[in-house]
């Protein structure tokens, strides 16, 4: 067989089937759903499937009042859809590594963009940054997930948790924060040098603070959705 030979790429990327349960990493960017019932995935993150497999788009009020209004706020990036039946699925999200959480009784906030798929069992609700919806055009809300089940969520490159002590506050930028556990309220404090660095309008000077007893899961990228601070990175 040659080097670079069709049958050797074809053995090296074919998909293998490795037992690990309803979500399997195929490859760090490419997850991998043995649907049997349902599970919730975000919108437009579908890349394949076979078998007999339904997609339908939440309804307006599948999820209470209450979460309608609250999507409306947020707009698109909580979209999320629903798959049903029996097959494999595989879900991406613009080649962004993927990690699986399997919840056991614990909470967690996840950034509404780098959500990626969790099973029905898991409890969840969007939360607004309220206090800094002005500054923000879009990466003002994230989602508390809570119970027991798996829930697979995205980074930019490799994520790194930082731990969170009484005496030992974390400063994280706002576009570079992927998750933090549920236990964790942070408050958005602004800093006065780093304006004169990065210019009046720029999002280095927000930083969120996390205080208390707890972890904050963040990215080697930042995804820019302030309104007045340049275009998209990623």
């Amino acid at each position: 067989m040659g080097r670079y030979g069709l049958e050797e790429f074809l053995t090296k990327t074919e998909q293998k089937d490795k037992d690990e349960g309803i979500f399997e990493l195929e490859t760090e960017r490419m997850l991998e759903i043995n649907l049997t019932n349902q599970i919730w995935a975000k919108a437009g993150s579908m890349v394949s499937y076979r078998g007999n497999i339904r997609f339908t788009r939440e309804g307006i009020l599948e999820h209470g009042l209450g979460k309608m209004f609250k999507k409306a706020l947020t707009g698109e990036g909580a979209s999320l859809m629903k798959a049903e039946g029996n097959g494999k699925l595989y879900l991406a999200d613009q080649g962004k590594k993927i990690s699986i959480l399997h919840l056991n009784g614990d909470s967690i906030f996840v950034n509404g963009n780098d959500l990626l798929a969790f099973e029905p069992s898991i409890k969840w609700d969007i939360k607004l940054m309220k206090r800094i919806a002005g500054m923000l055009s879009g990466g003002l809300f994230n989602i508390n997930l809570s119970g027991s089940g798996l829930v697979a969520i995205t980074s930019h490159y490799e994520p790194l948790t930082l731990r969170v002590t009484p005496n030992n506050p974390v400063f994280t930028d706002p576009n570079a924060t992927v998750a933090w556990s549920g236990n964790l309220q942070p408050e958005f404090v602004t800093d006065i040098t780093l304006k004169t660095f990065f210019g009046r309008g720029s999002g280095e000077s927000i930083q969120m603070k996390f205080s208390g007893e707890g972890f904050v899961v963040i990215q080697p990228f930042e995804e820019v959705y302030f309104s007045n601070g340049g275009g998209n990175n990623g």
